[in-house]
């Protein structure tokens, strides 16, 4: 699996550098109000694009949160995409504001990876979860279980990025990816787990206890 950079994410290198570099030219040619512009611009990207440690809780049984954000839905559904089965369904949506890094959500094997073009409807639309561009990363785990996480892009976010890879051996906690500028995620649970969130619940990625696998 490849890695992001701590404590900032790599991807936001490039548009940090952009915009402290327009700054810099700005001020050098004496252009106050675009040099001002842009150094904020600089420490917006840095704050968006922040990648802060996580304590992982220790019970083995716990599946925590895959992103920073809040909670939007907690439903059984029947799955027909993915694991084509009745399914807990919790939907995260997260702002410009959270931490844009996913993390995996429990222990296992990354059995396939799945990418989806679609619109870029506002995530936190329940159609957002079918029609948007998404990209499914399918976990395997104790007793042959599966859990899928769905990286959903949104109105803003034009980029979906997965470090997984088929066949990687995920610890949770790790982080998996990110969606540049505001979406959601979505995760399909085994039915029988025991629900600890609940509707407009703020949560943490990788910290945040979703429940526990019976």
């Amino acid at each position: 699996m490849l890695q992001p950079g701590i404590p900032v994410a790599k991807e936001g290198y490039p548009f940090i550098f952009i915009a402290a570099f327009t700054a810099l030219l700005a001020a050098l040619l004496k252009w106050v109000v675009v040099s001002v512009f842009f150094w904020a611009a600089s420490i917006f990207i840095l704050y968006f694009f922040r990648d802060p440690e996580r304590v992982v809780p220790d019970d083995p049984r716990a599946v925590v949160s895959p992103a920073d954000g809040k909670v939007i839905l907690i439903e059984k559904v029947t799955d027909e995409r993915f694991l084509h089965d009745r399914a807990l369904k919790v939907s995260i949506f997260m702002n410009i504001f959270n931490v844009h890094v996913n993390r995996i959500p429990y222990d296992g094997v990354v059995k396939e990876i799945r990418y989806q073009a679609g619109q870029f409807l506002a995530a936190d639309q329940d159609r957002a979860s079918f029609e948007n561009e998404n990209n499914a990363v399918f976990l395997e785990v104790e007793d042959d279980r599966r859990i899928v996480v769905v990286q959903v892009a949104g109105l803003l976010a034009r980029r979906i990025v997965c470090w997984a890879e088929n066949g990687d051996k995920v610890k949770k906690g790790l982080r998996f990816g990110m969606i540049r500028f505001g979406s959601r995620l979505d995760v399909y649970l085994p039915l029988s787990t025991q629900v600890e969130v609940e509707i407009d619940q703020r949560v943490a990625a990788g910290q945040t206890i979703l429940g526990y696998l019976t």
